[in-house]
């Protein structure tokens, strides 16, 4: 079986946001079932028109270039087509390939307040966000998420905001994304909390550096680096001096080192700063190595259920409550059984295999 899978990015190139982080892993697993796998993304500096990653086929095309994405939609000739959230590549592929099967998974819906966040906290510029609304968030698309043949979201959150954005009357299927809990998790002796994701405005990264001044007996970790070479610069300046934050800069989660699971299967607790998300990865590769989550967005509840929710911004107040009797422990515990029932690499291919099969009559 023939599965393309659209995205906007793929975690290679310079990209490595969650959506990219998801669609490269998805596809890694297929093919390792034996599914022939083409992802088709807008190309990134450096990227050649045709890649192979992880057995998976990549073709690129420039955003302006819409005709040329079309063909490439003809060219993977999938029998299944498989958007990551949706663009304005979802709308192409439906177009290019109308009498093929059109799936979605929503992935981060964003509504009027989410882009208003995306506009006041650019990762590169307020232009580059207006040109991801107009990319991603257009009368077409909405079109092409009414037309699909079936609908999933990857949090439980994300259905009733993708019903009402979209107009939705058709069901719409929780379907976890595949992550892999195959790390040690051997818990460090002093207390260690980590961040995990881009150093961007909107990732508020300077809340966590904060945080680390305040408990000077609790080593803080990094992992991480900003799409802004300014803003992660003064950010350096800022902080580069506290002696209990390690820069560990970018990780690479498919180069086979197993440095991001060693960290988590060290680290106490995950905190997150951000201004706004959907369900982000790391969060559940935290859970599913024992870690506690600290955050003030609670997608599915995984802050309050796995952690400390976060709800008048004090961030200390909540390290604190985790800390205290170790209480990060059993939150933690907690969140390992909920993900590695849900998020492994068996469950969660399983239940897109058993779809692939179903919808396409196999």
């Amino acid at each position: 079986m023939k599965i393309c899978l659209i995205c906007v990015e793929i975690f290679a190139w310079g990209k490595y946001g969650g959506f990219g982080r998801s669609t490269r892993m998805l596809g890694r697993e297929l093919v390792k079932r034996g599914f022939d796998v083409t992802a088709i993304v807008p190309r990134r500096e450096g990227q050649k028109e045709v890649e192979e990653l992880d057995g998976i086929k990549v073709l690129g095309f420039e955003r302006k270039a819409s005709l040329h994405a079309m063909e490439l939609f003809r060219q993977a000739n999938a029998d299944i087509y498989h958007s990551q959230e949706v663009s304005f590549g979802t709308y192409l592929a439906e177009k290019a390939m109308p009498d093929r099967k059109h799936l979605v998974t929503f992935r981060d819906t964003r509504d009027a307040k989410d882009w208003w966040i995306e506009f006041l906290y650019p990762s590169k510029s307020k232009l580059q966000v207006l040109s991801n609304i107009l990319y991603e968030d257009n009368f077409l698309i909405t079109r092409a998420v009414q037309r699909a043949d079936r609908l999933f979201a990857a949090a439980h959150m994300l259905i009733p905001k993708a019903r009402k954005k979209y107009h939705l009357s058709k069901e719409i299927t929780f379907l976890p994304s595949p992550i892999p809990f195959d790390g040690k998790v051997e818990k460090s002796e002093n207390p260690l909390v980590c961040f995990v994701g881009r150093l961007d405005k909107r990732k508020r990264p300077e809340i966590f550096f904060e945080l680390a001044r305040h408990f000077p007996a609790v080593e803080f970790a990094v992992l991480g680096k900003g799409q802004n070479p300014a803003w992660e610069h003064e950010l350096h300046r800022r902080y580069d001096d506290v002696p209990n934050i390690k820069f560990l800069g970018f990780v690479d989660q498919f180069d086979g080192s197993g440095s991001l699971s060693g960290i988590l299967g060290k680290s106490w607790i995950l905190v997150n700063t951000s201004a706004r998300e959907g369900l982000p990865t790391s969060f559940v590769e935290a859970a599913g190595h024992g870690c506690a989550i600290l955050s003030e967005i609670n997608p599915d509840n995984f802050a309050s259920d796995f952690g400390y929710h976060v709800q008048d911004g004090n961030f200390d107040r909540g390290l604190e409550y985790l800390l205290e009797t170790d209480r990060w422990r059993e939150k933690g515990q907690r969140g390992y059984k909920y993900v590695s029932s849900t998020f492994s690499l068996t469950a969660s291919l399983d239940k897109h295999i058993d779809i692939y099969r179903h919808i396409a009559g196999d």
